[in-house]
């Protein structure tokens, strides 16, 4: 039986052009036998943990899941062990995006030590895709151009109240506030985050506040909501554009900056349980049906690709860091990001999942608005 298991994995390999113990750098090189029947019973959750546990290794990760991508083979797998039906349940019974599993994400992965994420991101802490114009060549240009991008899309003005909701770190808003003069009110349900972000923005025009979006009960001018409502959960999306559109004042501008899957059932159960309790990224479908007849669409950017960029320079960052990073965090927390980082980048370049910039009114913007890229 184990052969056979060997065999089946072996040739769904050799259809993505990868071979096991190959010589090429993206060939999956294979310590425990134990692999070819978990990676057939998990699925993509068992090609992480067995990642994690060592049981294969890789040279170039990145390559070795995008080949698999694009042969659109790992794609088809279904996982359907009594692990990913118990995930599911406890997904029915506490569903992603209540309150408790919004704290229970800011606590398992938001409020990790601050000395990863600064290690790892750029000096404004961005945890989001980067924008890669012609001529930006490094993550940290990249971000600014990011953080640039999208205020000017909200054409912030000096003295505009902006509501960044789920700040981070405070990068965006120091951005804001620094940048462009806004006065910036920042939430968010990270203890450990709104601590790092109000060192950040120290003498800036900022407030920030532990609180959940549900809670708002004021206008502002501009509403941005960066890398966020992954974690709001499906079933939750329509009640957060109404809550957004309360928030928002008569002639204001939000913008929506998400993660997006070309289809209506994204799936990730190893991303879910190791990374983002509770992840989802929305289709067009699930933002269209949120944003029915509550606002007007002014933009729709997608800049996927650029994402792709953003993970490699994280992992770059991540990788040059780790001898200090090691004294605190054990190997297989080091090979546990390592896979997220390296196995996320390519889904972007296989153009699997988006990265889409939503610019949205009440009721519309005055003729003469030109797009902005």
């Amino acid at each position: 039986m184990r052969a056979h298991y060997k065999e089946t994995i072996t040739a769904l390999l050799s259809a993505a052009c990868i071979a096991v113990n190959g010589p090429h750098p993206y060939d999956i090189q294979v310590h425990d036998e134990r692999f070819y029947r978990r990676f057939l019973r998990d699925g993509r959750l068992g090609i992480g943990e067995s990642y994690m546990d060592g049981w294969w290794d890789c040279a170039d990760i990145d390559t070795f899941i995008y080949k698999l991508l694009m042969a659109q083979k790992m794609m088809r797998m279904r996982t359907r062990n009594i692990g990913f039906v118990s995930t599911a349940l406890l997904s029915k019974l506490l569903p992603a995006g209540s309150l408790y599993r919004s704290t229970e994400i800011a606590e398992k992965h938001y409020d990790l030590d601050n000395d990863l994420f600064a290690a790892t991101l750029d000096p404004y802490m961005q945890y989001t895709c980067g924008y890669w114009p012609e001529g930006v060549t490094n993550l940290n240009a990249a971000q600014e151009a990011k953080l640039d991008l999208i205020c000017r899309k909200l054409q912030l003005k000096p003295g505009m109240s902006l509501l960044d909701v789920g700040c981070g770190w405070g990068g965006l808003s120091k951005f804001a506030a620094e940048r462009y003069g806004a006065k910036v009110t920042g939430i968010s349900v990270s203890k450990e985050q709104l601590a790092f972000a109000k060192n950040l923005c120290k003498g800036l025009d900022v407030d920030f506040r532990l609180l959940d979006y549900r809670n708002l009960n004021e206008q502002f001018d501009r509403i941005v909501t960066v890398g966020m409502i992954e974690h709001v959960g499906k079933q939750y999306y329509r009640g957060f554009m109404q809550k957004m559109k309360g928030a928002l004042k008569e002639d204001g501008i939000y913008l929506l900056h998400t993660i997006g899957s070309n289809h209506s059932h994204f799936s990730s159960p190893w991303l879910e349980k190791y990374i983002f309790p509770g992840c989802f990224s929305p289709s067009i479908a699930h933002l269209g049906h949120a944003i029915d007849d509550l606002f007007v669409m002014e933009d729709w950017h997608n800049i996927g690709p650029h994402y792709y960029k953003t993970l490699i320079g994280w992992h770059e960052n991540f990788e040059a860091a780790w001898p200090t990073l090691s004294r605190k965090y054990d190997e297989r927390f080091y090979r546990m990001w390592k896979f997220y980082l390296l196995s996320m980048a390519p889904g972007f370049k296989a153009r699997v999942g988006q990265l889409w910039q939503i610019v949205l009114t009440h009721k519309g913007l005055q003729p003469g608005y030109s797009t902005i890229r």
